[in-house]
């Protein structure tokens, strides 16, 4: 039987030894290269619980404006804060805006139980009680935009593929502003709040409504984001109209935008979406149900590869659902996450499961767990020969550095890559041509002024490399600035390499790849450490 020698880990084009899948997975420092975004909320809010999260593996915080106001998302954050400086580890900040989001208005706060096979009708006028046959929503423009014929969905937490929390329904007839729907399945709606998602129409609201905008300027800027998840990105246009209002909000002008894709409208506008945002989330919730179930798992496999090859980051949402309520993830669920690491996504996000779910700490964990072992099988030979030939000759030099960086590291069996990056540019490189060991990205901060006084950059580019695949940053020294001589660069390197030596990814004897720029010139070079 043939085993690849060259690396310790089975690749998946070969027979995976059984005696692989029953060692008990190893816990190390990192338990994944994949990296997890977990939102923060009801049940994930408390320093003590945001701790574990992070302890656990979560390395971006999302906060999701759909629900809860500034001041409670505030309170939030200062714990998260309180998290890290406890527990050392480094989180980044996504602000997620609500987007066009069509609601329904339940101000009873009651339940609202729908029979299949009766009809409701859906209203503007939101000054009417909420009942199982009318239903006010908060779009003037839904009589115009839907025919008979026409798929809506309605649900709570947006939709699980649960039928009893969710309705589906059909379009029977347009009475003037109200739309009558024949309701396809029995379910109870509880709550205040249910979305209502109209399956391959087009809603005439605004990507980044005021509201949004509102919350953007005063709670984004306040703590200064990382990361802006646009939702219900349809074009590009929509990304460049959201960078031009950051740019104008002073420290924003760095944030990164995500695009969350959740309709066939993005999927149709994919490709100039992609080259303007700066990385997407691909939002199954909503994606389930604009294309039909058996063509999700096309798109997933399309997107992904397209970010890979734009050396973007992919991240992949709705994974373990069940573990909202429960300790362990369906088989289908585990297998799925697998998946999406196999296709090669660099994050995976969690929603209720962290957000509402009673096992926010577990969930973090399973599915680190499952990213771990999934890197382990990942067949990054392939994948790189596929990501050169996707980029072409000539290469540009970084791309070249890049690349023969981590074909040494793989070639001499290093245990990282060590990469001295200001902009953070060389390290999202590396990261492209996902190396088997973890990128310790050094960021040197550099000096800027603004004739009144310094500030140094870095922190921004540090936390951003927190959502791409292997990338571990760490923020160096602004005393040694990037443009010094290159003997700095070797104290800097010292620390580095001690700091890797505490976490554990660094042993004596190692050979480690270090990619840096000493003046005009880009670096690769191998060392091997003494004891």
């Amino acid at each position: 039987m043939h085993i690849n020698m060259n690396s310790n880990h089975v690749l998946l084009e070969e027979p995976i030894r059984m005696a692989s899948i029953l060692e008990p997975s190893r816990s190390s420092y990192f338990p994944s290269m994949t990296k997890i975004v977990g939102t923060l909320g009801p049940k994930s809010r408390s320093v003590e619980v945001i701790s574990r999260c992070l302890m656990a593996g979560m390395s971006v915080a999302r906060f999701d404006f759909t629900w809860g106001d500034a001041e409670f998302h505030q309170e939030t954050l200062e714990n998260l804060k309180i998290a890290i400086k406890q527990t050392k580890k480094l989180c980044a900040v996504m602000l997620d805006t609500t987007g066009p989001e069509l609601l329904v208005v339940n101000k009873g706060d009651h339940p609202i139980p729908l029979e299949a096979g009766s009809f409701v009708a859906l209203t503007p006028d939101q000054e009417k009680e909420a009942t199982s046959s009318l239903l006010p929503i908060n779009f003037g423009g839904l009589a115009k935009a839907v025919k008979p014929g026409d798929t809506i969905f309605l649900g709570q937490y947006l939709f699980t593929g649960s039928e009893t929390t969710s309705v589906w329904m059909e379009v029977s007839e347009v009475k003037g502003d109200d739309v009558v729907c024949l309701i396809k399945n029995s379910a109870v709606l509880a709550g205040t709040l249910y979305t209502l998602h109209v399956s391959q129409v087009h809603i005439d609201l605004p990507t980044l409504p005021d509201k949004d905008k509102e919350v953007i300027s005063a709670w984004g800027v306040k703590n200064s984001v990382d990361f802006l998840s646009l939702s219900h990105a349809r074009s590009g246009q929509d990304i460049r109209e959201a960078r031009e209002y950051l740019s104008k909000l002073g420290d924003l002008s760095q944030t990164q935008i995500f695009a969350k894709i959740e309709n066939v409208e993005g999927l149709v506008n994919f490709d100039e979406i992609l080259q303007e945002a700066d990385g997407i989330i691909l939002a199954r919730g909503n994606l389930g149900i604009d294309l039909p179930p058996e063509k999700v798992f096309l798109f997933q496999k399309a997107a992904v590869y397209k970010c890979n090859m734009a050396g973007k980051p992919a991240v992949v949402t709705r994974v373990v659902d069940s573990m909202t309520d429960n300790l362990r993830p369906t088989r289908a669920e585990a297998t799925d996450v697998a998946n999406a690491v196999l296709d090669g996504a660099d994050a995976i996000l969690l929603g209720a499961e962290t957000m509402r779910g009673l096992y926010p700490v577990e969930t973090i964990s399973i599915v680190g767990k499952i990213c771990g072992e999934s890197e382990k099988v990942y067949n990054q030979d392939s994948y790189f020969k596929k990501t050169v030939k996707y980029v072409g000759e000539p290469m540009s030099h970084l791309e070249s550095i890049a690349s023969s960086a981590v074909r040494a590291a793989i070639k001499v069996k290093a245990s990282v890559i060590v990469c001295f990056t200001s902009s953070g540019r060389a390290a999202r490189l590396i990261a492209k041509y996902r190396p088997t060991m973890p990128v310790l990205s050094v960021v040197i901060p550099r000096l800027k002024t603004n004739q009144l006084r310094w500030t140094t950059t870095g922190a921004y580019e540090a936390r951003q490399s927190l959502i791409i695949r292997g990338l571990f940053p760490m923020l160096a020294d602004p005393r040694h600035a990037a443009e010094s001589t290159g003997a700095t660069n070797e104290t800097v390197l010292k620390v580095a390499l001690d700091h890797g030596r505490n976490i554990g990814v660094i042993k004596p004897h190692d050979r480690v790849v270090v990619c840096q720029k000493v003046g005009d010139d880009s670096v690769v070079k191998i060392i091997e450490l003494e004891d």
